[in-house]
């Protein structure tokens, strides 16, 4: 269940907005950023605050790339499997980062850090090949860029 305070936050931008339908992506983001992914609890209450019916907000939160309907890891990795990233790499990168993680596509890691998934375009094509970590772009990859980034964040995770 959500805050007071972010309930009331949410409804105040609801009511800014010309239709709640507007918002409905907004605030699915904001309820996912409280349960980690957005769960059947988190869409009652989006349902809820946006009078918006279950089934509007399952299609677009399956729909979009950011909006998760099952839980992830605390890092998703979107790996760009555009053409230009493709041309550039792609497959090599994506079948290191699956043998350096232990995971297939659309899996996530046992110590649950890790969750890896396609996307068909980051925009990054003139530093392709291009993945984007929790959001954060990263380019011109190589399996040694990779392992670097991928130890950072593990480093990162046990300094918490």
């Amino acid at each position: 269940m959500i805050s007071g305070e972010l309930k009331e936050k949410l409804l105040k931008e609801i009511l800014e907005a010309e239709t709640p339908n507007e918002k409905a992506v907004d605030v699915m983001y904001e309820l996912q950023k409280v349960y980690g992914w957005i769960t059947d609890e988190a869409m009652s209450e989006a349902s809820e605050l946006l009078g918006m019916t279950l089934t509007e907000l399952d299609e677009l939160a399956t729909f979009y790339n950011f909006l998760f309907r099952e839980p992830v890891g605390k890092y998703v990795i979107h790996v760009c499997d555009s053409v230009v990233c493709w041309m550039n790499g792609y497959e090599v990168l994506l079948d290191h980062l699956k043998g350096r993680l232990g995971i297939g596509i659309g899996e996530t890691t046992s110590d649950g850090l890790f969750t890896l998934l396609p996307v068909c375009c980051i925009g990054y094509c003139d530093r392709a090949p291009a993945m984007l970590i929790n959001r954060r772009v990263h380019g011109n990859l190589t399996p040694e860029k990779i392992d670097t980034i991928i130890d950072q964040i593990r480093a990162k995770e046990q300094e918490s």
